[in-house]
Formats: C-alpha cells, sequence, structure tokens
C-alpha cells in the first residue's frame, strides 16, 4: 500500500505538477496505467506474461495493448500520452447557462430537489440543458447526494386494471406557507398510481371522505375495493391495536357497503407503501409549487389542485397499468349521491320540526299526510351543509346548512303567481303558464271563488198551475 501511493504521489508531481479536481485526478491515473503497461510489456518481452494476461491486468482489449506496444516502441514514453488530455470536449455544457442555472437555485430555488428544480427550471426559465449535468453541478457543492437506499424489499403486485383498487390516505403538513398545518386527503388508484381527487381540510373525517370519493365515483364511476387506514372514522376498532369490527359499521363503512366497494384495513404503514411513497413526493413538491403559484387560502388550493396539479402529477409519475380496459362501472342512476352522506334517524316533534345540528327546521306540507307529529323520519346530511329529510321513499324537504328550506325543484311560494297577477286581466288569460305556475294558481284559487248556482241553491219548487189559475 505504501509503495502504490508513493508511486501514485510520485506520478502526479512528475505529470501534472499542481494540478487539482477532476483534471488532476486523471493524469494520476493516466500516469499509473503508463508505469503498469511498461512492467508488463518488459515481461510479455521476456515470455513471462502473455498478451492476453497482460491486457487483462490492464483492463484493455489485446488489440489496445498492441496498439500501445507499437506505439512504444516507435515513439518512447511520448507515444502513451493521452491525446485527450487537457482538451476541452465540444459537447461540454456552455459555462454561461451553468452559472445561470446555479445563481437561479441560489437565489431561488435552495429548498427543492434537484428532479423538481430541473423540471421548474425547464418550465419557467427556458433551460435545456439534461438532467445528469445539472445534478452534477449542484452536486459539486450546493446539494447533497441522496443516500443509499436500504435492502430490496419485495412489493406487492399492483392490481392489474385501474377501478380494482384506490387507496385513500390524508397527510398532515403545512401545506400552504403561512396557514397552520392541514389534512391533505388524496385518493388513488393502486394500478397505475394516478390520483383521482386531492382534498385539503383543516381536519381529516367522514365529510372529507365523502367529498373525496364522491369526486371519484361521480367522474369516474363505482370501483370495487377501497384500502385505508383504520382510522375512526373508517372503522370501528373494539380495542386499540387489534382487529377491526365486522358487525359494527362507520358511516363510511355503511356507505360503502350499499355501494358494493369492499373496505379493506391496512394494519400498518409498509402496507400503505404506495400512499405513503405519494405524499412524500407530495411533501416535498406541493407546498413549493403552490408558494409558486401565489395561493394562501385553501379555497384557491382546493380550485387550483383539481384544476392543474392533478393532470400535472399524474403525467409525471403515472404509470402504464398491466391490463388495457377499465374495472369501474357507470352508475346510472347516481345511487352514490344518497349514500355518500351521514344517515341518522330523528322523530318528528309535536310542533312537526325535527332537530338536527342544533337547530330544529320546520316540516313543510305534504300530500302524503296533514303533519308528520311522532313519526320516524332519516335525515341526510350532505358533504356540502345541506340536509334533506326522508320518510321512506318520499322526500319531505330539504335544508341549507343555516337551516333555512330549500326547494331547487320548485319556484318560492307566491313568486310565479304574484308575476302573473301583475299583468293585465287580458294579458293573464293569453299567458300559457307553466306547470308549477298553473299549479300555484291553481292552490291560490281554492276557496275563493263561489261554485256554481246549479250547484250552491236547492232546487225551486214549481207553483201550482191551480193555484195560479184560481188566483
Amino acid at each position: 500500500m505504501i509503495c502504490r501511493l508513493f508511486v501514485a504521489r510520485e506520478v502526479s508531481c512528475f505529470w501534472c505538477p499542481g494540478t487539482k479536481g477532476h483534471d488532476g485526478t486523471a493524469s494520476i491515473h493516466e500516469g499509473v496505467r503508463r508505469m503498469r503497461f511498461s512492467d508488463l510489456l518488459d515481461r510479455t518481452e521476456a515470455k513471462k506474461l502473455t498478451q492476453e494476461a497482460a491486457s487483462e491486468l490492464l483492463g484493455i482489449s489485446v488489440r489496445t495493448f498492441q496498439r500501445w506496444a507499437d506505439r512504444f516502441e516507435a515513439e518512447g514514453d511520448d507515444g502513451l500520452i493521452d491525446l485527450r488530455m487537457g482538451r476541452r470536449s465540444p459537447r461540454r455544457a456552455p459555462a454561461e447557462e451553468l452559472e445561470r442555472m446555479l445563481g437561479l437555485f441560489r437565489d431561488k430555488y435552495t429548498d427543492f430537489t434537484v428532479k423538481h428544480f430541473h423540471e421548474q427550471m425547464q418550465k419557467r426559465h427556458g433551460y435545456l440543458l439534461g438532467y445528469t449535468v445539472t445534478k452534477l453541478a449542484l452536486q459539486a457543492g450546493l446539494v447533497r447526494k441522496a443516500p443509499k437506499r436500504s435492502a430490496h424489499r419485495k412489493k406487492r403486485p399492483r392490481r392489474p386494471p385501474p377501478g380494482m383498487l384506490l387507496h385513500q390516505d390524508g397527510s398532515r403538513h403545512v401545506w400552504i406557507e403561512g396557514l397552520p398545518a392541514m389534512d391533505l386527503i388524496v385518493t388513488m388508484d393502486d394500478a397505475t398510481s394516478e390520483i383521482y381527487s386531492m382534498l385539503l381540510v383543516e381536519e381529516e373525517g367522514t365529510a372529507s371522505t365523502f367529498q373525496s370519493l364522491g369526486e371519484v365515483i361521480g367522474e369516474h364511476g363505482l370501483f370495487c375495493a377501497l384500502y385505508t387506514d383504520r382510522g375512526s372514522h373508517y372503522f370501528y376498532t373494539p380495542k386499540a391495536g387489534e382487529k377491526v369490527s365486522r358487525t359494527q359499521q362507520t358511516q363510511v363503512g355503511r356507505a360503502l357497503s350499499h355501494l358494493g366497494i369492499e373496505h379493506i384495513a391496512a394494519y400498518s404503514p409498509q402496507a400503505r407503501g404506495r400512499s405513503e411513497r405519494v405524499f412524500s413526493t407530495l411533501q416535498g413538491r406541493l407546498p413549493k409549487d403552490l408558494r409558486l403559484a401565489g395561493i394562501n387560502t385553501v379555497q384557491a388550493a382546493n380550485v387550483w389542485l383539481k384544476a392543474h396539479y392533478i393532470a400535472e402529477h399524474n403525467a409525471a409519475f403515472a404509470i402504464k397499468a398491466e391490463q388495457p380496459g377499465t374495472a369501474f362501472v357507470a352508475d346510472k342512476h347516481e345511487a352514490w349521491r344518497e349514500a355518500l352522506c351521514v344517515i341518522e334517524e330523528r322523530t318528528v316533534g309535536n310542533d312537526n320540526t325535527i332537530a338536527w345540528s342544533g337547530r330544529r327546521p320546520q316540516l313543510p306540507e305534504s300530500r302524503l299526510r296533514p303533519h308528520f307529529v311522532k313519526a320516524l323520519v332519516r335525515v341526510h346530511a350532505y358533504p356540502d351543509g345541506t340536509a334533506s329529510v326522508f320518510l321512506g321513499p318520499h322526500r319531505l324537504a330539504t335544508f341549507a346548512a343555516d337551516g333555512h328550506q330549500i326547494s331547487p325543484d320548485a319556484p318560492e311560494p307566491g313568486s310565479v303567481l304574484g308575476a302573473v297577477k301583475d299583468k293585465p286581466l287580458r294579458a293573464r288569460k293569453r299567458a300559457s303558464l307553466t306547470a308549477p305556475a298553473r299549479a300555484a294558481v291553481q292552490l291560490a284559487r281554492v276557496g275563493t271563488e263561489k261554485r256554481a248556482s246549479s250547484r250552491t241553491k236547492k232546487p225551486t219548487r214549481r207553483a201550482n198551475p191551480q193555484a195560479i189559475s184560481l188566483a
């Protein structure tokens, strides 16, 4: 070892005195190679070693060893000089472009990964150099090399077509600079790692789960199975750390069972490896992209995620499915709208109201019965804050989040009738009313017009003709 170090030091001083860095290292290796070649050439000429063995020791081909031998015999040591030493490659990256790249990284992108930084340079700054040269330039002093990964673990095979298995999980992180940590709910496909829904909420729960699943089913259709953790809004666990209950269902479990979707519980973080890796990528990229887009509110972030980010992420990270086609099934009757909601039962009070969310909304009149006092009704609370009251299959009323009754299918009471009454009599008679307007007019006329005289007056007795004649 001492001899080798001494030889390397001597060669460094002889062949490239004062050189440093990559070029100096290359000169050292070149000098050592020449000295080894000279020794091996003497041994081959003395018949102590074959050319094949000598070339193998040098790591070159037999033909290269023969060419070196011819050049050494003709020119001596000068024939072994590598003419490429000290010559600049014509394909070398322009120094000005590298300096511009390094300056932008120091000024604006110091917290970006190399891959993310290279994508933003191409997207925003017209950068044309490749990823490898960018990585090597940054690793020269601005970026640390990524640590080596642990031993390889065999991954669970992906489901062949999309729609067979979906993953849903949440990650708490500071996604928007200047705001506290929030939960990002992501729903993705197991076959392709394609993200179908991203939703930023203050806290993960039943409402966020229903909203995310509604976005997926409304756009793609019903799927086969959902893979989640054992959060309390997903599963009921009788004893912490043990298996989930298969008899007691949460609102999410009830909804998935109603739609025929299998619900699979994960019992370790490693089981949710695909979701964990996606969140690792999102935590490194998404806050920076939101900052570059100038987004600082949750509402704007959710709009931007759906309109821009999901497509860009899938284009960069989604893979091709093992099999063509899809396992999604269209829900033609949109049963998911009444399934993906919180459903509870209530008993109607003596004043024809129900207790819901700290309020007592009044049930309106119905053609089914005069009132619903003591009746057992169902309340469907939807993710958008509205709620509907059902008696069997009949929807009795729909209420906004503030308790105000809304009915999107019918006009406000008296609105159509008032518009008609404002017209002159003849115009009113000629006006062709819509079905709701006709119903409103008929409802308003009940009890206001007199019945026909033939029906309201008793028939008069005929006068006796004999009496008349006598008179």
